[in-house]
Formats: C-alpha cells, structure tokens, sequence
C-alpha cells in the first residue's frame, strides 16, 4: 500500500497499530478511492433545527451524480414534490413549487452567509463520506503528503496542511479509517461547519452513512440538520438538470432565508 515517499516516513514511530502516520493517510485515501460509484440515490427524511423554532420534518429523495448534480428533492405527502434544491459546479438552484418561486445562488454568496469554504466538490464530497482537498476535485493516494495525522479519544484526526483562510479537519475511525466527521473551520474564529456521519451499511461492499447531521458553530443560534437515508442505491436512471418554468419567480436568497426564518 505504501508509496517510496511514504515507505521513507515509516521508519517513524507506528502511528496506529503497525502503521506509521504516512501509512495510515494512505490506507484512509485508498479506502475513500476505492468508492467507484457514478451515482448515489436513497429517500430521506430531513429535519431542520433553526436556533429555538421547533423542528421541522420533511421526507424526500437524495440523488448524486458525481462530477455533475446533487438533488434534494422534498416531497412530504404522496410524492408529490413541493421544493427542490439542485446543487452543480455552477451554483445552487433552490425551487420553491408551492409558491412558484426559485433562487439561484454563487458558492460565493453561500460562503458569505454560512461563513465556509463551499464549492461543489467539498459539498459532494461531504454528502458521499469522503476525504477532500480544497482546490482539488480529485484525489490521489499522493495527496497524502497534504495531510497530518494525530491520535485523538476519538479516533484518528487527520489535518490538512497548509490551510490559509480555513481548517479542514476530518475524524476518522480505525483501524479501517471510516470518516465519522468532517469539519470546516474559519480560522480564528467559533464558526464553523461540522458534518457527522453514523449508522453506517453496507453499499455496493462498502459502509455508508445511513444518517447524517449539518451543524454551523459560532452563530448566535445554533441551527442543523439531519438526513436519516433509506433504500440506497448506486441507480443513475433519472435527469440530472432541472428546467425552471417561465411562470416561475426569481426571488433573492437573503429574502427567502428571511421567510423561512419567520415560519
């Protein structure tokens, strides 16, 4: 499993069991990579906590195509779709069919409101479990040399290196390196975005997270959510891009975030 640069580092104190800190990066990248999926789909039961508003509860259908769209659709009453948000390289699409209106959103402005280094690729690579670099849509095992590895009670906290603006840290359990969570933070200061993973099954020969929490630290309300996932499936037979109807709305996010705080 070991590279020549890493076969170098393991002279070093084991890090976990015979592995050194190089040798254990590398087992969890080459855990990560070897997920060959081109596509992700399970229903989902959301729940959004924001701050001390009761929680609310809604069932639905994540589906991933990798490399092109993350959709969350929302359809709390006989599958009948009510919301939609549609996530690609370009930005995000939030459609609101009960009221005929849509948002389209940079990851710049999201990065400003939720105070996090967000683009595609970290957001993919946060709802399908995996290790991610910033800057990068894809990793090697040579990515390894970019991260540290320290023993925390929790497990195996892995670092990335040379962070400017932001923190990225990932949890990891072992001795197989299963990511339990992943963690962005903006450095010197409480806020942050913290995605935890459990309940993991058994997709395709590999353990998937079953359930999932989105938390944001340092805000003046403490505000999550969670995706509880069934019935998942690697199934790629559905359309990957949504078309927004002319009879549609475009309404600004910060005004939609506004409403949906007053519910």
């Amino acid at each position: 499993m070991a590279s020549c640069s890493s076969t170098k580092l393991a002279k070093k104190a084991p890090l976990v069991g015979n592995l050194s800190e190089a040798e254990y990066v590398e087992q969890a990248l080459s855990y990560h990579l070897s997920n060959d999926w081109k596509a992700l789909t399970a229903k989902m039961s959301l729940t959004l906590q924001l701050g001390e508003k009761d929680a609310t509860k809604v069932n639905g259908t994540l589906r991933i195509k990798k490399g092109e769209v993350i959709q969350l659709s929302v359809a709390p009453v006989l599958g009948i779709e009510v919301a939609r948000a549609e996530i690609s390289p370009e930005g995000v699409l939030v459609i609101d069919r009960l009221h005929k209106r849509y948002v389209r959103v940079s990851f710049e402005e999201l990065q400003t409101l939720l105070k996090a280094d967000l683009n595609f690729h970290i957001l993919q690579a946060l709802f399908l479990n995996e290790l991610f670099l910033p800057g990068k849509a894809d990793l090697t095992v040579r990515d390894g040399s970019d991260f540290s590895a320290e023993v925390v009670s929790e497990g195996v906290m892995l670092d990335v290196k040379k962070a400017k603006r932001f923190s990225y840290q990932f949890l990891t359990q072992a001795p197989e390196a299963l990511l339990k969570e992943s963690r962005i933070g903006l450095q010197g200061t409480e806020y942050g975005l913290v995605w935890k993973y459990d309940k993991f099954r058994s997709l395709e020969n590999k353990l998937f997270p079953s359930y999932m929490q989105l938390s944001l630290e340092g805000g003046k309300k403490a505000s999550n959510v969670t995706f509880a996932l069934s019935r998942l499936s690697t199934n790629s037979d559905w359309e990957a891009h949504t078309t927004v109807s002319a009879k549609y709305e475009k309404v600004e996010l910060e005004d939609l975030v506004k409403q949906l705080l007053k519910k």
